[in-house]
């Protein structure tokens, strides 16, 4: 199941106005997840007879501190209001999917791979990193550079477990890991500045040989099990709906862009092929593919039927309805506001989710009704 923290009732949230913080109270996410978590598919709570271990790799969606760690930025307020109370590293108003899924195999949030400051590597490493993207493959960090980082960790783990370091992870727990890859979403982004739609569907396979390379290093090193998450809605964030120029006909009937979830989907579509392939050539490896695309999609189209209001538009930003975003005035920074519910929102800042979005999509992936092969985390667990 997903854990609701005893401490996640006590926060009065608030509003920010021209970078003045006015304390609002209103029900947290206890609340959301006692009202609507029982209309959800079942989740899954496990219980491993050891401490499971987890590789992360992957972008923002993911990232619990590696940015902030690599280039020594704090995140300003509102961020991490809702359930840390204070900024965590994280560009979201409270926990991300990934924190939720580590809640669900009861182990401790994930330690980035560059956090130096007496970190505790026990249950795995994040190399998920803000803004990371597939190609171009040496710009740290690229998933390319990600995979070079576990490498390292790799070799030198055991190695200095051997000679009396702690807090690492020894040579036969790699083999048994689980190995987590969310990826692809900045490249479809970065893509839309400057290329045409056909362009862009054109560049997809190379996105996919990255991914495929990816996985291939990480099994010659003994990993054995993966978690493939494919990509979201694009054209559903609030950021690319108010940045991109559009007309009537390209939006959906649910006011996202047609062009961009469409190459999300191709995306997706060649995602799904390639693992169907890596379970044919790997021996003893299980791949398993998850659509994240539809857990969000979902969402977002039937927005009321989850208690979210406006699920186009950021808590956190400036502009008003109907996105509340400005590229010159991103949540954090002087002129921003905030929503005084970000239970009701789905984005928080454009382009990442709130906490309360986050929880319902970590409880559908644990479902395993949007996962190939039907494998959730307790399958892990118990091979754990």
């Amino acid at each position: 199941m997903i854990v609701v923290k005893e401490n996640a009732s006590k926060l009065d949230m608030g509003v920010v106005k021209g970078g003045r913080y006015l304390l609002v109270p209103f029900f947290t996410l206890y609340m959301i997840l006692f009202l609507y978590l029982p209309l959800l598919p079942h989740s899954v709570h496990c219980q491993c007879t050891k401490t499971p271990i987890i590789f992360n790799f992957g972008d923002s969606n993911s990232d619990t501190g590696g940015y902030a760690d690599g280039v020594g930025l704090n995140f300003a307020p509102p961020n991490g209001r809702t359930y840390f109370h204070q900024p965590a590293r994280r560009l979201s108003d409270g926990r991300l999917m990934i924190d939720f899924l580590c809640e669900s195999l009861n182990t401790d949030y994930l330690t980035p791979y560059l956090n130096s400051l007496e970190p505790n590597f026990t249950n795995g490493v994040n190399f998920a990193i803000i803004g990371s993207a597939t190609l171009p493959r040496y710009v740290p960090f690229s998933l390319f550079v990600q995979v070079s980082q576990f490498l390292r960790f790799r070799y030198r783990s055991p190695a200095l477990m051997l000679n009396g370091y702690k807090d690492l992870v020894g040579d036969e727990d790699f083999e048994n890991a689980l190995y987590t890859i969310d990826i692809g979403q900045n490249d479809l982004a970065a893509s839309f500045d400057n290329l045409t739609y056909s362009q862009v569907i054109e560049r997809i396979p190379s996105f996919i040989t990255e991914i495929k390379n990816a996985i291939w290093n990480i099994y010659e090193k003994g990993g054995k099990k993966f978690w493939v998450h494919n990509t979201g809605p694009l054209g559903c964030l609030p950021q690319k709906l108010a940045l991109l120029a559009r007309n009537a006909t390209e939006l959906d009937e649910h006011g996202c862009l047609q062009p961009l979830n469409n190459a999300a989907k191709t995306f997706n579509a060649q995602l799904r092929v390639l693992c169907e392939q890596l379970r044919r050539e790997l021996i003893n490896v299980t791949i398993v593919y998850v659509d994240i695309y539809s857990i969000k999609y979902d969402l977002i189209a039937n927005a009321p039927n989850y208690g979210f209001e406006s699920p186009l538009m950021a808590c956190c930003g400036n502009g008003g309805p109907p996105y509340n975003y400005n590229a010159n005035i991103n949540c954090g920074r002087t002129g921003y506001t905030v929503c005084h519910e970000g239970s009701k929102f789905i984005s928080w800042d454009g382009v990442h989710y709130t906490e309360a979005a986050n929880a319902i999509f970590a409880s559908k992936i644990l479902s395993t009704h949007y996962s190939t092969p039907q494998l959730s985390f307790n399958f892990f667990c118990n091979n754990m």
